[in-house]
């Protein structure tokens, strides 16, 4: 191995993370482009468009930190609720770029309009179900299990034809127990069932489906929200351990389980920011 490919262990890959405009998709993605490949960034908030919460952050932000990374980075808008935006951005990378190695769903948008203590509904993470308007319960399945169930099935086909690929899908592990709200439990819940069956269903044809678990990261939601202090680790923390999955040659031993990004920093041996292994996270013992 030469010391060029093993500093660029994604040279000539590539790879798309879907909801990188921000938080974990973006870490993800500037990690992926550290590792020298080819990343396409998506995502709602665009410098040409409306934008997130009326956040600042944009994908194109995102793709111009990939290419400083040392990576390429490819802008692209979509919704990842839509299926037709969907299905015309895996359209739209196949004909550019001929194949998918590395497929990385952080979308998540159970989250938007929460200032660190109440969702514009009134009602606070955690609170009982009998006192939360269930109509949050539509919009975190739609943002999260629906949009992965969507890019999943678009870019399946391309790499069962190759035999070959890995898809990631950002959640948290929930076998530990309830994670604190009946929402985010159920949707992170369904999300990871999806992960299992398509794990199940692409295998015979050389293709994997994971989930990565993080743990209470910082991103800038939650540093806006006044929960730094909280958090456990940077969006770079999660970033290094899909770069390291990406670029394993034995991924399939993997396939269908939820992995803890603190388990992977120890097995891969790679750190967050601080150069630190942050411990595993748990809701409940935050």
């Amino acid at each position: 191995m030469t010391d060029e490919s093993a500093q660029k262990p994604l040279a000539g890959k590539i790879c798309l993370v879907a909801g990188a405009s921000r938080g974990l998709g973006r870490g993800i993605a500037r990690a992926l482009g550290h590792a020298g490949g080819t990343v396409i960034v998506t995502g709602r908030s665009s410098e040409a468009g409306p934008r997130t919460d009326q956040r600042s952050e944009t994908f194109e932000d995102t793709a111009r930190e990939v290419e400083a990374a040392g990576g390429r980075g490819e802008p692209y808008r979509c919704d990842h609720t839509n299926e037709r935006e969907v299905d015309q951005l895996v359209a739209w990378s196949l004909r550019r770029f001929g194949r998918l190695d590395c497929v990385v769903d952080a979308v998540w948008g159970g989250n938007e309009g929460y200032d660190g203590e109440r969702y514009p509904d009134g009602s606070a993470f955690g609170a009982p179900f009998w006192r939360r308007p269930v109509a949050r319960l539509g919009q975190s399945f739609e943002s999260g299990v629906y949009a992965q169930l969507l890019l999943a099935r678009a870019v399946a086909p391309a790499m069962v034809q190759m035999r070959q690929g890995l898809i990631v899908t950002v959640s948290f592990d929930t076998a530990g127990g309830y994670l604190g709200d009946v929402f985010y439990d159920l949707a992170k819940t369904a999300m990871n069932r999806l992960t299992l069956a398509m794990a199940q269903e692409l295998s015979p044809y050389g293709v994997t489906a994971l989930g990565l678990s993080p743990g209470h990261v910082l991103t800038e939601r939650v540093r806006d929200a006044g929960m730094a202090a909280e958090t456990t680790e940077t969006p770079l923390y999660a970033g290094r351990a899909v770069a390291a999955l990406a670029a394993d040659p034995n991924i399939a031993r993997h396939a269908g389980q939820v992995l803890h990004v603190a388990d992977l920093a120890r097995a891969y041996g790679f750190t967050d920011a601080d150069g630190t292994q942050p411990d595993r996270f748990s809701l409940q013992n935050s």
